[in-house]
């Protein structure tokens, strides 16, 4: 599926779990890109940002299942608010307790065993030792089949590299929020991308 245009690597990647695409900012519109969000609404925030995405209003665990064999990269980003540790801090105030939920791992363990492309898997640091072993940046887990080397991240490394204001609470709308720095998601799709190569010019040789 990958296909080599003018020097220039083109891929078919699959953005799960889009929100309005924080990861996918700076990858620029080379490649062809898929995108699920199961929210209405934000879907169409990104599709406003990222007129030349395919933008799908689907289950993105399901379709991955469904779809997976159809890209060279995928990126997935499971809500993460049940593994964070604002999560563990209020459970006491919580009516019911909230279970961590185990989509993440369970897409982690799929992608490891089935996928035949190169994957990243993002979500919040935990309040509990990962099942799984990851690689940190920042505030951020990351799984992957592929070597992700670490970067300088600010602190405050969720969403835009803007700062919060001191101790007041953010003003910015919750998907903003929770979008991945743009740079790091560029970091990532680029250490990808060399894999892709390298792997693309070893079959070469190999034939």
């Amino acid at each position: 599926m990958v296909s080599r245009t003018n020097k220039t690597i083109k891929m078919k990647i699959l953005n799960l779990y889009a929100g309005i695409g924080g990861n996918r900012k700076l990858w620029g519109n080379d490649h062809k890109i898929t995108a699920v969000e199961f929210n209405e609404k934000i879907a169409d925030k990104y599709r406003q940002l990222y007129p030349n995405d395919n933008v799908i209003v689907a289950d993105a665990h399901e379709y991955l299942l469904d779809h997976y064999k159809e890209f060279d990269f995928i990126w997935t980003s499971p809500p993460c608010q049940s593994h964070s540790t604002t999560n563990y801090f209020t459970q006491h105030i919580r009516k019911r307790p909230v279970y961590p939920s185990m989509k993440l791992y369970e897409e982690i363990i799929f992608l490891d065993n089935f996928y035949k492309g190169k994957y990243c898997v993002e979500n919040v640091v935990s309040y509990y030792e990962p099942l799984i072993k990851p690689t940190k940046i920042g505030r951020h887990y990351l799984w992957s089949n592929f070597n992700i080397p670490l970067i300088n991240q600010p602190k405050d490394d969720v969403g835009s590299m803007e700062p919060k204001y001191g101790n007041k609470a953010c003003k910015k709308p919750l998907e903003e929020r929770n979008a991945v720095n743009s740079e790091l998601g560029l970091h990532i799709l680029q250490q990808a991308l060399g894999i892709i190569i390298e792997n693309k010019v070893e079959q070469n040789k190999l034939f």
